[in-house]
């Protein structure tokens, strides 16, 4: 009775784990985007523009989304929505970056990945 009672209980610990990691919750997929300036300093309160690459390869969904950079020279860019709508296995998407501040303006491209912080530093020329 004792070894029957204690190989249900090594068995249920198993099933707990399985079960736990099972439900462990994904890191955010972000995308940060630095501004710099053509003397290399962090630029606030610019305009930063991502657009899907549609013709990448593989294909990026349309998709586009604009934020201003904040007080330390970055945009935050909460890629999650736009990974909901792939299928399961597809886990990248290719964007354009367009920033701009006042008469400088700069672009970039960056490959973003679910579930990882992606991060893309734009220059603005004058």
């Amino acid at each position: 009775m004792n070894k029957t009672l204690r190989k249900i209980s090594f068995l249920g610990m198993i099933a707990a784990l399985f079960f736990m990691s099972g439900c462990k919750k994904k890191d955010p997929s972000v995308l940060k985007v630095f501004v710099r300036s053509s003397n290399n300093e962090l630029v606030s309160n610019a305009k930063v523009v991502i657009i899907a690459d549609v013709g990448s390869e593989p294909p990026t969904p349309a998709y586009a989304d604009t934020v201003m950079t904040n007080s330390s020279g970055f945009a935050y860019f909460e890629m999650d929505e736009f990974f909901a709508q792939l299928p399961k296995k597809e886990k990248t998407g290719y964007f354009d970056i367009l920033a701009k501040r006042e008469i400088s303006q700069g672009e970039g491209y960056v490959r973003c990945r679910a579930y990882i912080t992606s991060v893309k530093t734009v220059y603005l020329e004058p």
